[in-house]
């Protein structure tokens, strides 16, 4: 007797990065957006630097993260303005990422943050999804799949019509609303940072922006900022040389005529026999 055999059928793999969508058609809310996760990469850049010397870690901004298969793609995505993972290569198999995609990565972003141009209803959103009120194209709410799904540690609501930011810490599974520090700022501890808001002028826009500090409370500068420090100080240095050889060679002049000679001008002055007769005329 011939038995015969039953052919499997394998479901599809799950797509990867490569083969999903990585944009929505809709455009950045505002002209802030941009600018703002700029600063907050450029300036965390060295202490992420420290943290991952493999290079090992991955910054998204308005990028997808999937995390579940639906139709259209986009649906199962939520995209934070500016999230970070840590302990992820950088690029995919030599190719920039195009997205985030939960269900071949396995590790959860630490910290994620959304620009709310309007009130922050749309951030605060918890409407759940279950197989309950399941419905074709029903979305869920971002803070709920954040919380409850992708399980993000830090989540960061900041509205820039107000001014404020709101943060949450995932403790034993919810997010607890956290309170901020005698700074105003919000402990990030797994970065060693601070996260709060900066009243200053980047990029050609002067207002509030979301700002790093270290844990001692000084400001993390970007690049820029760096390099136009250095240049200050170098000005500073460079002036107080001048100025102190101009008090050397006053000194000098002062005690000739007090009648010292230039051996006891020296001594005088902690100069050098050379040095009292450079500036002593001929």
């Amino acid at each position: 007797m011939t038995q015969s055999v039953e052919k499997i059928v394998l479901p599809p793999p799950f797509p990867d990065h490569t083969q999903l969508p990585d944009e929505d058609g809709s455009f950045v809310k505002n002209f802030q957006d941009h600018p703002q996760s700029i600063i907050l990469t450029d300036s965390l850049t060295p202490i992420l630097a420290q943290l991952h010397p493999d290079g090992q870690y991955a910054i998204g901004q308005d990028c997808g993260i999937y995390w579940r298969e639906t139709d259209p793609p986009q649906a199962g995505a939520e995209a934070p303005d500016w999230f970070y993972v840590a302990n992820v290569p950088p690029q995919l198999d030599g190719q920039m990422r195009r997205s985030y995609v939960l269900w071949r990565e396995f590790i959860s972003p630490l910290i994620a943050l959304e620009f709310a141009s309007g009130t922050g209803q749309e951030e605060r959103d918890r409407t759940p999804l279950s197989r309950a009120n399941l419905e074709p194209g029903k979305k869920p709410g971002k803070f709920w799949v954040y919380e409850q799904i992708i399980h993000i540690s830090y989540y960061g609501i900041y509205v820039i019509g107000t001014g404020t930011l709101e943060m949450y810490h995932l403790m034993n599974g919810s997010y607890r609303q956290m309170t901020p520090n005698e700074r105003g700022h919000y402990a990030i501890e797994p970065l060693g940072v601070e996260l709060g808001l900066w009243q200053g002028s980047y990029q050609n826009q002067t207002q509030l922006w979301l700002r790093w500090w270290d844990q001692h409370g000084n400001l993390l500068l970007t690049g820029w900022e760096q390099t136009e420090l250095e240049r200050t100080r170098t000005e500073q240095a460079e002036e107080r040389a001048k100025n102190a050889e101009q008090a050397r060679r006053d000194a000098v002049g002062r005690l000739l005529n007090l009648g010292l000679n230039a051996e006891q001008i020296a001594a005088a002055l902690g100069l050098t026999l050379e040095e009292v007769q450079q500036e002593t005329p001929e």
